[in-house]
C-alpha cells in the first residue's frame, strides 16, 4: 500500500511538534533543586541567637526530629528578646529557594505580640561572623513567614528590612515592613513559600506558586548602624547582590519539611 505525499508529510511534521515539545519541556525536568538540610541533623548550618555565640544552639532551638527542621522553645523559660537564625554554609546571587512549613504550638511566654505564628527567612543577609553578640538581626532582606489566628486577615510573605532598602516601580522604599497580595493562612496545615532571587536586579515572593510581591534594588540604609558598618567594610558599596541565608527563631513554634534550593545562572 503506498502512503499519499500529503499523509507522509503530516506525519514528518507530527514528529517535529513532538521533538520541539521535547526539548521546551527539557529545562524543567533538568531542574536541579538541592536539599539544603539532609533530615537527620543540622549539618551545613550555624545558629546565631541574641546573647550568645555565633554556634551555641542555645537549649536545641534549632533541631531536627522525625525529618523535620524545627525551631523550638521547650528549654526557654521566657523568651527574653532571644532571636535567633540558623545560617547555612553558603552565601548566594541568583537562585530560587523553596520551603514547606507549618506553624505549630503556642508562641513562647514573653514573646512579641506581632511575633505571634511569625518567622522568616533572611536573604542577601550579612555574613554570620559580622554580627555582634546582641544583635536582634542580621542585616537582610526578610521573608516573612506568617500564620493568620484564625478570624483575622493576615498576608503571608510580606517583606521586612532589618538594615536595609528596596525600590518599587523606581521609587526607594524606606518603610520598614510590606505587605503582600497573598491570602490569610490559618491553623496548622503546611504551607509552601518560594522566593526568586536575581543578584540586585529583583526578588519575587511567591505563596503556593503564586507571585504576591516584586521589588527591585535591595540595598543597605546609611542610616542603620548595623549596616553603616558593612557600607564602610565595602568601601562605600550599598547595593546587595547576594549574601547569606538564614532561618529565624523568633518566639513561635515552626517547622519545616522542605528547605531546598535552585541555583540559577548569572
Amino acid at each position: 500500500m503506498k502512503l499519499s505525499t500529503t499523509l507522509i508529510l503530516t506525519c514528518l511534521l507530527l514528529l517535529a511538534a513532538v521533538e520541539v515539545l521535547a526539548q521546551d519541556a527539557e529545562p524543567r525536568s533538568a531542574e536541579k533543586w538541592i536539599p539544603m538540610f539532609n533530615g537527620k541533623d543540622l549539618e551545613g548550618w550555624t545558629p546565631k541567637i541574641r546573647g550568645h555565640a555565633l554556634g551555641d544552639n542555645f537549649v536545641k532551638t534549632f533541631r531536627v526530629e522525625g525529618g523535620l527542621l524545627k525551631v523550638s522553645y521547650d528549654g526557654y523559660e521566657g523568651f527574653e528578646g532571644q532571636f535567633g537564625h540558623l545560617f547555612y554554609k553558603e552565601a548566594f546571587s541568583h537562585y530560587r529557594m523553596r520551603v514547606e512549613y507549618r506553624f505549630v504550638g503556642e508562641q513562647v511566654p514573653g514573646g512579641p505580640g506581632w511575633a505571634f505564628r511569625n518567622s522568616g527567612i533572611m536573604v542577601h543577609g550579612q555574613a554570620p561572623e559580622t554580627m555582634g553578640k546582641d544583635q536582634d538581626f542580621p542585616v537582610s532582606i526578610e521573608v516573612q513567614l506568617l500564620g493568620g489566628n484564625g478570624k483575622d486577615k493576615r498576608p503571608n510573605a510580606n517583606l521586612c528590612t532589618p538594615g536595609t532598602h528596596v525600590e518599587m516601580d523606581g521609587k526607594l522604599i524606606t518603610r520598614h515592613c510590606t505587605n503582600s497580595k497573598s491570602e490569610t493562612y490559618h491553623g496548622d496545615g503546611w504551607v509552601t513559600v518560594e522566593i526568586e532571587v536575581l543578584g540586585n536586579e529583583v526578588i519575587r515572593h511567591l505563596v503556593d506558586g503564586k507571585v504576591v510581591l516584586e521589588y527591585q534594588k535591595p540595598q543597605l540604609d546609611p542610616n542603620d548602624g548595623d549596616a553603616k558598618k558593612l557600607i564602610e567594610a565595602s568601601k562605600g558599596e550599598k547595593m546587595l547582590a547576594g549574601g547569606s541565608i538564614s532561618l529565624q527563631s523568633e518566639s513561635h513554634p515552626i517547622e519545616f519539611r522542605k528547605v531546598e534550593i535552585l541555583v540559577l545562572e548569572q
